[in-house]
């Protein structure tokens, strides 16, 4: 079964952590209240140091001000993306502020994991050659990810996944999964 994801890429830097995605002063929202989910992803990203190199400069914000979700739906971070505490919550709020997908050349194991747990797509692959707004194709088909800038005309090369996690990717997350099947193959 074949899934795509289209959309905007929001680019950031190397070693974006867990604190920048979702600051502490957030936390008291509770992401599994659908009607608290959708001011939670306003909050998304909230933490990042504008003007660095690598992110965002001046008064762009990850989620305008008065919004509830991001225009970008790809989120296009450096090496070590998701570094840090292994919080889960730093998953659900990009899940929350709209975002299908991170690329990254590389992910923290317990933000990789978390990613797949929840539901939202974590792609190993080379991220320099896109820019800021740029508009990307991710295409799942069986355990390969195929990543195109549509913008530039350009297919970059990404990771498999195992077939386990396009599973749970596939059902919405491990709960999803877990409801639907009740339990884990005997072999995976």
């Amino acid at each position: 079964m074949e899934s795509t994801i289209r959309g905007k890429a929001y680019v950031l830097g190397d070693d974006i952590d867990t604190d920048q995605i979702i600051p502490a002063e957030f936390l008291s929202y509770n992401p599994s209240d659908p009607e608290e989910r959708k001011y939670f992803g306003m909050y998304a990203m909230a933490g990042l140091p504008k003007g660095q190199l690598g992110l965002p400069t001046g008064d762009v914000r990850f989620v305008p001000e008065g919004e509830f979700a991001s225009e970008y739906t790809v989120i296009i971070g450096g090496k070590n993306f998701g570094c840090g505490s292994a919080m889960e919550v730093a998953v659900t709020v990009v899940r929350a502020a709209g975002i299908s997908c991170v690329l990254a050349p590389s992910f923290a194991r317990a933000y990789y994991r978390n990613a797949i747990n929840n539901g939202l797509l974590p792609v190993i692959c080379d991220t320099s050659s896109i820019q800021e707004g740029d508009t990307l194709s991710i295409v799942s088909e069986g355990n390969d990810i195929h990543v195109t800038n549509t913008s530039r005309d350009k297919s970059i090369g990404a990771a498999s996944l195992s077939s386990m996690m396009i599973e749970i990717l596939k059902t919405g997350g491990l709960t999803e999964y877990l409801r639907k099947h009740g339990d884990f193959p005997s072999e995976i």
